[in-house]
């Protein structure tokens, strides 16, 4: 694997995340209570044996480029290992900025030049999977093609929301629909991605197309030089609201298919500056935690069920939690009820609020794409005082106040309170 050098495409705005990705690139998201949601593109690199990884980045970086730091959380620290961020080569101009997956590599062809090597693995880090890039890349270079895209089998019904491949006998990437309304394969990419590096240089310097899985692969598909890597474990495209949250709760369900732990993902441990010396949680006398993912330095002394709670959550006495995913730092009063709601960093819920819990059907008004399914979002820092109600497919922006809520304390299902 020494002569494979590895690309993370870290730059998206991930916009389906709505205010999650208000003051973060969706890379830099919260996951599964201690990780955050890159830690498993870096962690299958290092566990795959990669030295090499540039990590390119774009919308919101500052939280990404803290978390991954010097890269030595991932031992990617020595004279023959290494981590280097790429941001965009911007200029004057808005037309400097990465314009889609392609332009982002060619825009570091330099990059790719400086570090010898016979294969580029282009990886997405918004995407929540273990997978030994080994194998992959063996399979590559066995079947002698130039590129290879990662594939997997997935429901009909979802066809729609991806790239579809259409392969020979060989295994050889034969058509190709992108999101076709009636697929006629259910081999759909995960936008992973091996290249022999000769012809990524050639196919980029040859055109000024901008994007993969539009332009670049086509072309090799039309070579004949095309071929499928076909992968069976887990593998979840976490862009959306709900997607967000089913991944998480894939952490307690039972069997769990997702166990980070035993997949070897790591994170930085010191990222924000803050050394990562908490306290054990603490479940305190009283307190119910049942079928829940609790982090360091949680004092639990209410009911938390079906849940995962990031580090330095509070539930006082009397508060409950149930199927939800609390980040950093919360804090949930006495008498609160948490059901089906995603909530940010340092958000302080007040005694006796109710949140979450109304008609789901109702989508939310500002954003019917974004939450319709029963989930209500709290953005970082919000307040929600005491006594306040809130409905399903809510959407809470960071940092309201007590002061801007309206004068009944309630906020209706599908409704939206802004700054």
């Amino acid at each position: 694997m020494r002569e494979t050098l590895a690309m993370i495409l870290a730059g998206g705005v991930g916009s389906r995340l709505n205010i999650l990705v208000k003051e973060r690139a969706k890379p830099a998201v919260p996951f599964g209570g201690i990780f955050r949601i890159i830690d498993f593109a870096l962690s299958n690199v290092m566990n795959s044996g990669l030295n090499q990884v540039a990590v390119l980045t774009q919308y919101k970086p500052l939280s990404l480029m803290r978390h991954i730091g010097d890269g030595s959380a991932w031992d990617f620290v020595g004279r023959t290992r290494g981590v280097k961020i790429l941001p965009p080569r911007t200029g004057e101009q808005d037309s400097d900025w990465y314009k889609g997956t392609a332009d982002a590599v060619r825009q570091n062809i330099d990059f790719i030049e400086d570090r010898p090597s016979r294969d580029v693995l282009i990886l997405s880090g918004d995407h929540i999977y273990f997978m030994d890039y080994h194998d992959m890349v063996r399979h590559h270079r066995e079947v002698g093609a130039k590129v290879t895209v990662a594939m997997m089998t997935v429901p009909w019904e979802q066809t729609s929301q991806f790239g579809i491949g259409i392969l020979d006998e060989k295994g050889r990437i034969v058509d190709w629909e992108e999101k076709p309304e009636k697929a006629r394969s259910n081999l759909a990419s995960m936008g992973i991605y091996v290249f022999n590096t000769r012809y990524l240089l050639d196919a980029l310097r040859a055109t000024k197309e901008v994007d993969f899985g539009h332009h670049i692969i086509p072309k090799a598909m039309a070579d004949g030089e095309l071929y499928s890597y076909i992968f069976n474990g887990y593998w979840r495209d976490v862009g959306t609201i709900s997607s967000l949250w089913d991944a998480n709760m894939d952490m307690i369900r039972t069997p769990a298919p997702l166990n980070a732990e035993g997949w070897g993902i790591v994170t930085n441990v010191e990222a924000d500056g803050l050394p990562y010396d908490r306290a054990p949680a603490r479940i305190l006398p009283g307190a119910m935690v049942k079928n829940s993912a609790i982090s360091p330095g949680c004092v639990i002394a209410g009911h938390v069920e079906n849940s995962v709670l990031s580090p330095d959550v509070t539930v006082e006495a009397g508060a409950s939690i149930k199927d939800s995913v609390i980040m950093h730092n919360t804090t949930v009063k006495s008498g609160a009820a948490i059901y089906r709601t995603v909530c940010d960093k340092g958000v302080m819920f007040g005694k006796d609020v109710r949140v979450g819990i109304g008609d789901a059907s109702v989508p939310n008004r500002e954003y019917p794409k974004h939450l319709y399914a029963g989930l209500t979002l709290v953005g970082k820092k919000a307040e929600i005082p005491p006594g306040v109600t809130v409905g399903t497919n809510c959407v809470i922006f960071p940092r309201i106040t007590a002061q801007q809520w309206p004068s009944d304390r309630e906020l209706a299902d599908g409704r939206s309170l802004m700054t």
